[in-house]
């Protein structure tokens, strides 16, 4: 056989076996890419006669840029499962079990794979309404002003240019009264950066997490703007910065005025006495070197169990729906581990966000996150659409590398965005270019997970690095591009639409080297959306494999008949187009 065997990979954990239900077993195995194979998996109960073994042909997952992902759906009967690959080419065959690969078919149960047994606690059971869910995440300071009686001091006039240190009101209360504008754009869930007491303007250097910082609002107003949320089938997430305090939180503060005598030394990581900063770094670790953010000991039994009570605490008070964990891979897992039982003891369905900006698997064992920031598939699209430093061959190569990295149901619960708090705004990374900007927003939108929008990016809003891309929010109709606005909404009744896309597979079918141009299919039984996409600057031609008959193009209404099995078009630059038989809408 002339496969390549040192590409061959298969562990019974993680990504590579697990249960994606109750009862779903998902088996994956790597192969080199294109390497002519026809896979089968040989499995049964260990506790069964060998002659019950059953074989059953594996598909084609995903591919990246050096290898091809085949996964298979099982459902063991007594939760028991051995198994092993029977790799075939042409009239050849070999075997690949926990021995490696080898001629002689098995004869026994041993030395195959085995998923000793598939209990409850060990599926990673996101809450099923994140899937279906799109995000809205707004940065309080600078939504909206509906209360000035609480604004700062130093408040400033509302549209003014944002510096690190300044204030322009924004409020819950604000929050509140413009909850129209987010129920007539369709999203079904808020994040809110922190909103607990703080000095700054961002609030990461929290001062009493139990506390709504004043110049927000109170936890009765907070209270009230959930249940006016969950109204209108709004679901509500909280920012948890819970790596680091600020300089202010209390038991620091006693820290500095105790030292070792202090009862919380320990709820620190103290290098030195006095605490100082020399040369620019302190004598105490801090998020990245900023002396204004001590880093809490999430190793110490008194910080978690006090970061546990404080999640349960707000669910309990105000009926959020879950946490976005802030700076969450720097932290001791133990205590995600007791955070998320603490909290799903409450409300079992309470979605537990993980801020990872690179692979997450290990946060995505069923045991701490339900999701994690996705910032990789948002660089892989950024690349392709925005910047144009990916061919179609590669973006679709690292795309179906991040579709098989995480267990289906870890990767339908991340959090899909394009910017943040954190990052340049998408309107200014696309340097003004709109075709740019609704091409990322499509695929975000036609991608596996849940899409996040920040706020403004609906209305045109534009901004820099930190601190400009932390604007005021523009509330003026005639100052909103509404045409943007219009084309969100139509995106957002499409995933409320099509199940396929949140539920369905997605399959790359044209994604050449040197092209630009990409078309893939979203799929769930009979359900069928096929998405083809021309990101280049110049027109071009593509061919599609598609079932014969009427296509209607769901953002246009056009049509399109197909015959012979193949849907082509001439797509001119920036175009795009989303495909569905006629018969199905």
């Amino acid at each position: 056989m002339k496969f390549l065997r040192e590409a061959v990979y298969h562990r019974p954990v993680d990504n590579w076996c697990y249960g994606y239900d109750g009862g779903t077993v998902h088996v994956r195995l790597r192969t080199k890419r294109n390497d002519p194979l026809t896979i089968d998996i040989v499995f049964g109960d260990k506790c069964r006669p060998w002659a019950e073994m059953t074989a059953k042909t594996m598909s084609l997952l995903s591919s990246d840029e050096y290898f091809d992902y085949w996964q298979a759906e099982l459902t063991p009967a007594y939760g028991r499962l051995a198994y092993g690959f029977l790799l075939k080419e042409g009239n050849e065959e070999i075997w690949f079990t926990e021995q490696g690969l080898h001629q002689l078919p098995p004869t026994e149960h041993l030395g195959l794979f085995e998923l000793p047994y598939l209990h409850p606690s060990d599926t990673h059971q996101p809450p099923a309404w994140v899937k279906e869910a799109v995000f809205y995440q707004i940065f309080p300071e600078r939504f909206a002003n509906g209360d000035p009686g609480n604004d700062p001091e130093n408040v400033l006039e509302w549209g003014g240019a944002p510096e690190y240190f300044n204030f322009f009101g924004g409020d819950l209360k604000g929050v509140l009264e413009k909850l129209d504008h987010l129920s007539q754009l369709g999203v079904s869930a808020i994040y809110f950066t922190p909103l607990f007491e703080a000095p700054s303007n961002h609030k990461y250097d929290t001062a009493d997490y139990f506390r709504i910082d004043p110049h927000f609002g109170t936890t009765e107003d907070l209270r009230k703007l959930v249940d006016a949320c969950h109204e209108r089938g709004i679901r509500v997430l909280l920012d948890g910065v819970f790596n680091h305090s600020g300089i202010t939180f209390p038991p620091f503060q006693d820290v500095v005025a105790k030292g070792k005598e202090s009862r919380y030394f320990d709820w620190f990581h103290i290098k030195e006495w006095p605490l100082e900063v020399k040369d620019g770094i302190p004598t105490y670790k801090t998020f990245a070197f900023e002396h204004t953010m001590p880093k809490l000991n999430t190793s110490n039994p008194e910080v978690r169990n006090y970061f546990v009570r404080l999640g349960r605490y707000w669910i309990q008070e105000t009926g959020i729906d879950g946490w976005r964990l802030d700076v969450a891979n720097e932290t001791d897992l133990e205590l995600w581990r007791e955070f998320r039982k603490g909290v799903k003891e409450i409300k079992p369905d309470a979605y537990i966000l993980g801020e990872v900006w690179h692979d997450g698997m290990k946060w995505l064992r069923g045991d701490q996150f339900d999701g994690v920031m996705n910032y990789p598939v948002s660089r892989a699209i950024l690349d392709f659409f925005v910047f144009g430093h990916l061919d179609a061959h590669i973006f679709s190569s690292r795309i179906g590398h991040y579709l098989a990295r995480y267990p289906q149901q870890a990767n339908e619960a991340c959090f899909n965005h394009l910017d943040t708090h954190d990052t340049v705004r998408l309107l200014t990374l696309c340097k003004g270019d709109k075709g740019k900007m609704k091409q990322a927003i499509l695929f975000q939108f036609m991608y596996v997970g849940a899409p996040s929008i920040y706020y403004g990016d609906e209305i045109g809003l534009a901004g820099d690095f930190d601190p400009d891309n932390r604007r005021c929010m523009i509330w003026e109709s005639h100052k909103q591009d509404r045409e943007l606005y219009d084309f969100y909404r139509a995106l957002i009744r499409l995933r409320r639409q099509y199940k396929a896309l949140t539920s369905g597979s997605l399959t790359f079918r044209v994604a050449e080297p040197g092209s630009s141009v990409i078309a893939f299919e979203r799929c769930l039984y009979k359900e069928v959306l096929l998405i083809v996409m021309n990101a280049g600057e110049e027109a071009a031609r593509t061919s599609v494999p598609a079932a014969s008959g009427v296509w209607i193009d769901l953002l246009t209404e056009e049509q399109h008949v197909v015959s012979g099995g193949t849907l082509t078009e001439e797509l001119r630059p920036r175009q795009f187009r989303v495909w569905a038989p006629l018969d199905q809408t």
